[in-house]
């Protein structure tokens, strides 16, 4: 824990608070993932399952001082992505190469490539998310992904103050 900054400390404990819905000093270990995400992490679900993470709510519940070496792991894990590998992965749907993706290929993505969404968490996604598609069925996917990068959740979690605004 000695490699968190001060900073990260206060950001984790913050975040902590928020998932602690009963003031208990605790959070559900089901919860883990959410609050990783809410500090700029982005872990994989297999990552979340082998930091503590449960499936079920109710299993284990995780105390402050358990979370922050969880924590310090998760910032250290350097296989999580970012908006830059993530565009270029969605410029491959780009035919024109004019920034537009089809709608339905990003929704088809969102539910079969890599950590598979459900069909009720794709539909949350797009509609918080993407932009109306235009008359041939194109968005543009700079924003989507900006928007999915910079903190959306289905918690409704706010964009992380450190975010870099997308560029144009």
């Amino acid at each position: 824990m000695s490699d968190l900054s001060k900073n990260d400390i206060e950001r984790a404990t913050f975040a902590f608070s928020i998932y602690d819905f009963d003031g208990s000093g605790k959070i559900d270990a089901f919860n883990l993932g959410d609050v990783l995400r809410a500090l700029n992490s982005n872990p994989t679900l297999a990552t979340i399952e082998k930091l503590g993470g449960t499936k079920k709510k109710g299993e284990k519940q995780l105390s402050l001082e358990e979370f922050l070496p969880i924590y310090s792991q998760a910032k250290k894990d350097k296989d999580q992505g970012c908006y830059e590998d993530f565009l270029e992965c969605l410029k491959l749907y780009d035919k024109n190469e004019n920034g537009l993706m089809l709608g339905a290929e990003l929704t088809h993505t969102l539910l079969a490539l890599g950590e598979k969404l459900e069909d009720k968490e794709v539909e949350e996604v797009v509609k918080d998310c993407m932009d109306p598609e235009d008359d041939d069925g194109m968005i543009p996917y700079a924003p989507f992904l900006r928007k999915m990068c910079d903190g959306w959740s289905k918690k409704g979690a706010a964009a992380p103050a450190d975010a870099e605004p997308a560029e144009a």
